[in-house]
């Protein structure tokens, strides 16, 4: 912190300023100046020197100041050409005079920048009333909350008690602190009233407690939402939680209930308040976890076939240590079913007294009964996933202890095992919802003829024909080894089948055959055929096993292989480390079921997706997360860490994995010595291409390491996160969550380059001043197939101007408001309604309903800086208003022309032939057709979306206008009429929904 006392109140705010310190004045000619900035001893005016203006001149009222903003939202900022090389969150600036004037400055951090935007929005707020808060400092909510606490513990009633007992106190209400650390506070303190004694005062255990507990960074951001008061009441929590945190449908009474469970003091639960203590509380609750509470549970469509689904794998199961030496081990099963894990591995060999064992063949001095697995496994297999277990069975056991298995597995199982012959009708596998709660298991099965009791298969261990592969004296020839009938008719939909090619594949594999692929040879076919193995894998399923190299059990980078739309991808559960941790993240979704959907784009019949995609993606919009690393939380010393203190540096990397257009790392500065809440204040922006595949993944390092640099980790698919300010739980090396230990982030998506979804986290931000892209249709070759999609360039066209218009509107008002482009509609409505209502009170414009829809019209004249702003607000109205009354004309265009080409899917070879396509220029062809189906499918969505974007927009606006007193007359009638309008979008809207249905 820029002083020794840490920022807790107003007053250390107003202190800070009056000392002063160095800002850098932005001009806007792109000069940059040094100037030292102070704000007078009677809180009037803020000075700046040196200045060629006479002192009475270098000087800003703090009666003339309109408006404080934080970040670079101004046109000084904007339009300046070292704006890229000015920190977003050391910049703010102060509007003044009635032409809304900007005095741009740059502080040396961001602490610094917070508290002249803190202190100043205090001043003006209060210009009104007595400033009477640097002697009422003892009177605030928190520290009649403090003197009751001291109150009750002091039994004498002296007004004194030993440090001992204020030391206990103090970690009684905030566990996380060290003793040390509060002992070490009393004696700065004392020592500073040059005091030798072993009591404490009231007044010092109140000073040692706000100093020792308050969060700046927490109080920065109550400050601002509370409009500057020292506590949040129930309307600054709901427009907190509707506005920064996009919770829908908040009430005052949900407030009121949050204030009850977390505010600390008697009072502030009776009056409805919650203090800083409280809400510091309420942000580390499981309510503000990054986590979406949606995600906790099921909540995806479970009714696709299996090949549809990420499942959760393990590989070797039976090992808790490296495969090379590591013991069979039955916690291994426990361990996996336990983290949800849906496919594991059996690997059965012939062990003594007729009793088939698990054994790691490298280390055969311990082994377990196959019958103690499949008992552990029945006791298990559901109790973290109601969805189907698959058990991966290597067949190493003679025709005696197979039949053994076999009977082992019917009596425990029972009616779990699936069993049931697939239909040669269906092309598709049964659903997981189909397959609840049973047990398929995947292995070789002998040709389908009653007479045959045995017959010889090619070997399941993957491990030794890799080594005989690699071997001088592999000739290309499998071993085989002998199955019986009864354990073949086990094996139902997931027969172990050899891969060939794609294309022989793609003729003769039935839907019930599956595929396993070593490392090696999946990623020499992702990167030669990354489309096939996309089409292949929307039918089968494939399974992708760490390569026999990997002696140490290290894992393979599972993202490769799912990019490819590989289910299954069998992973070392025992090694943990950075694969795991992505491996583990991605499965906490859908419930932790084990099964995640996989995008539509790698599901559709015909969709095109390629796994190397290096840009944007046919039919998708990209997105735009922005986050912002705020601090850290009692970040413990690196495990590993050898011949060094407790005292760390930390850094935060922020790594996201995806596609590879998406993948991606930035880091934030070194924070020197600081363990217990470093300030970090740092954001960052990703594209993210493809936001179904994408993952986020915190890191925490220690700058100056010796040995282990490793202090935590927490990764979450990019689907689950929740925006506004979160608490992000890091996990231990070994994935553990550690207690306390946590970073504290600001996470908003916006649109990128127009499109939206119609989710509480959709926003809208400018691209930047360019050239606007189309995403263009490919020519196939074909004239009559071709003829069908030229119809579609115009609609195309047309649809992504009407959403980039409507989102480049949306941003133009929020720019004119001073907004950053993370900033919700609703933010942008306060803002706007503050420069529209006068000093008494008194709106200059009125909410009138045209067509339903929400205009803001001037009751009388106003100034142009009012009249800009509203030429902006109509211009809002006028795209959002467009785009919904012509989307779903525009969308029947472009999904009729989508239609009319699908209906030469089945033909598209033999017309391909007729026109003398073959070979590459055929499967070109095959290519381009599925990418403008794709293409045509993803924008009709995009506009739909668009269009409940624009229609929730419209009813957000009107209710904030409403709210913020912008209605022309406030009397019942007028508010029916409202009400009514408010209806009549919904109803519309609808209407026609139910028109198209």
């Amino acid at each position: 912190m820029p002083s020794e006392k840490k920022i807790s109140s107003a007053s250390d705010c107003i202190s800070f300023m009056q000392a002063g310190c160095e800002l850098k004045k932005v001009r806007p000619n792109s000069r940059i100046y040094n100037r030292f900035f102070t704000l007078d001893t009677d809180l009037q005016a803020l000075r700046w020197e040196p200045s060629k203006k006479d002192l009475e001149k270098a000087k800003l009222d703090i009666s003339a100041i309109k408006e404080i903003r934080l970040g670079k939202n101004t046109e000084t900022f904007r339009n300046n050409g070292l704006a890229d090389q000015i920190c977003e969150d050391c910049a703010f600036s102060i509007l003044h005079g009635e032409n809304y004037e900007s005095l741009d400055l740059v502080a040396n951090s961001a602490d610094v920048a917070n508290i002249w935007v803190s202190g100043l929005r205090y001043l003006v707020s209060r210009s009104k009333q007595p400033l009477d808060f640097m002697e009422g400092n003892q009177n605030t909510p928190r520290f009649m909350w403090l003197k009751t606490v001291f109150e009750a513990a002091d039994i004498d009633g002296n007004g004194i008690m030993l440090e001992d007992t204020s030391v206990e106190l103090i970690k009684q209400l905030n566990p996380t602190l060290k003793e040390s650390k509060i002992r070490l506070k009393f004696k700065e303190i004392q020592k500073s009233k040059e005091k030798l004694t072993t009591r404490v005062t009231e007044e010092e255990f109140c000073e040692a407690f706000c100093e020792l507990c308050t969060r700046p960074e927490v109080y920065f951001l109550l400050v601002q939402i509370s409009k500057n008061k020292e506590y949040l009441d129930a309307n600054d929590l709901m427009l907190f939680l509707e506005a920064e945190q996009g919770v829908a449908h908040i009430t005052e009474d949900m407030c009121l209930d949050i204030i009850r469970r977390y505010e600390l003091s008697e009072e502030g639960r009776q009056k409805g308040f919650l203090a800083i203590d409280g809400f510091t509380q309420y942000l580390l609750s499981p309510e503000c976890d990054i986590f979406d509470p949606e995600q906790k549970k099921v909540a995806q469509d479970m009714t696709q076939p299996l090949s549809h689904y990420y499942i959760n794998a393990s590989h070797n199961t039976y090992l808790i240590e490296d495969q090379f030496r590591g013991p069979a081990d039955i916690n291994g099963y426990v361990r996996a079913l336990k983290m949800g894990c849906r496919s594991i591995e059996l690997d059965v060999s012939d062990g003594s007294d007729n009793e088939p064992i698990l054994c790691n063949r490298n280390n055969v001095t311990t082994h377990l009964s196959f019958r103690s697995v499949i008992e552990v496994i029945n006791k298990f297999a559901f109790v973290a996933s109601e969805y189907p277990l698959i058990l991966c069975l290597g067949n190493h056991c003679s025709l005696p202890q197979q039949k053994i298995m076999v009977q082992q597995m019917k009596k425990v199982f029972g009616d779990k095992l699936y069993v049931e012959a697939p239909l040669p009708s269906e092309t598709y596998l049964p659903s997981p919802e189909k397959l609840k709660r049973m047990i398929i298991v995947k292995g070789k099965k002998l040709p389908s003829d009653p007479d045959v009791l045995e017959g010889e298969v090619t070997d399941e261990d993957e491990e030794a024909e890799m080594s005989r592969r690699l071997s001088v004296d592999y000739n290309g020839e499998q071993k085989q080894i002998l199955l019986c009938k009864e354990l073949s008719d086990l094996v139902s939909i997931c027969k172990s089948v050899q891969y060939r090619d794609f294309e022989l594949s793609m003729k003769s594999q039935n839907y019930w055959e599956m595929c396993s692929f070593s490392e090696t040879e999946a990623s020499r076919i992702a990167n030669e055929y990354p489309e096939d193995f996309v089409n292949y894998n929307k039918r089968f399923l494939s399974r992708v096993y760490p390569s026999a190299m990997r002696i140490d059990s290290s894992n393979l980078n599972p993202q490769d292989f799912w990019n490819c739309g590989c289910q299954i991808v069998a992973m070392n559960f025992q090694t943990p480390g950075p694969m795991m941790d992505l491996h583990t993240g991605w499965f906490l979704q859908n419930g932790g079921c084990g099964y995640v959907l996989r995008p539509s784009i790698m599901r559709d019949e015909v969709s095109y997706f390629s796994a190397n995609t290096k840009g944007i993606v046919p039919g998708v919009s990209p997105l735009a997360l922005h986050i912002k690393i705020i601090s850290g939380q009692n970040f413990p010393k690196p495990k590993g860490a050898c011949a060094k203190g407790d005292v760390i540096d930390p850094y935060v990397c922020i790594e996201i994995h995806g596609i590879p257009a998406d993948c991606s790392e930035q880091r934030t500065k070194t924070v020197q010595q600081n363990s217990d809440n470093p300030i970090f204040d740092e954001t960052f922006e990703f594209q993210v291409n493809l936001p179904e595949l994408a993952m986020i993944r915190f890191v925490v390092l220690d700058d100056d390491y010796i040995g282990d640099e490793f202090i935590g980790q927490y990764t979450i698919p990019f689907e689950c996160l929740q925006p506004g300010y979160r608490h992000v739980p890091l996990r231990s090396f070994v994935g553990d969550i550690m207690e306390h230990v946590t970073l504290f982030v600001h996470i908003a998506i916006t649109n990128r380059s127009g499109g939206g979804k119609a989710q509480k986290r959709s926003l809208s931000v400018r691209m930047g001043k360019k050239v606007r892209e189309y995403t263009m249709l490919r020519n196939i070759g074909l004239k009559t197939i071709d003829d069908i999609f030229k119809i579609a360039v115009h609609p195309l066209r047309e649809a992504i101007d009407m959403r980039e218009n409507m989102q480049n509107a949306i941003v133009s008002i929020k720019e004119l408001c001073g907004l950053p482009p993370i900033a919700s509609l609703k933010q942008c409505l306060l803002t706007l309604s503050s420069r529209l209502i006068t000093s008494d009170n008194t709106p200059t414009v009125s909410l009138v309903m045209k067509d339903n829809f929400p205009y803001l019209e001037p009751l009388g004249a106003i100034p142009d800086v009012q009249k800009k702003m509203l030429a902006a607000y109509d211009l809002m109205i006028q795209e959002s208003r467009f785009l919904i009354e012509m989307a779903d004309t525009v969308q029947e265009k472009i999904v009729q022309c989508q239609k009319s080409g699908m209906e030469f899917h089945e033909e598209l070879h033999n017309l391909g032939a007729k026109e003398g396509l073959k070979g590459r220029k055929l499967n070109k062809a095959t290519e381009s057709f599925a990418w403008n189906i794709t293409v045509l499918k993803g924008q009709g969505d995009l506009l739909k979306n668009a269009k409940n974007e624009a229609v929730e927009n419209m009813k957000q606006i009107q209710l904030a206008c409403l709210s913020c007193g912008l209605s022309k007359a406030p009397s019942s009638g007028a508010e029916a009429k409202s009400k009514r309008s408010l209806e009549a979008i919904e109803e519309k809207e609808s209407g026609e929904e139910n028109g198209k249905l």
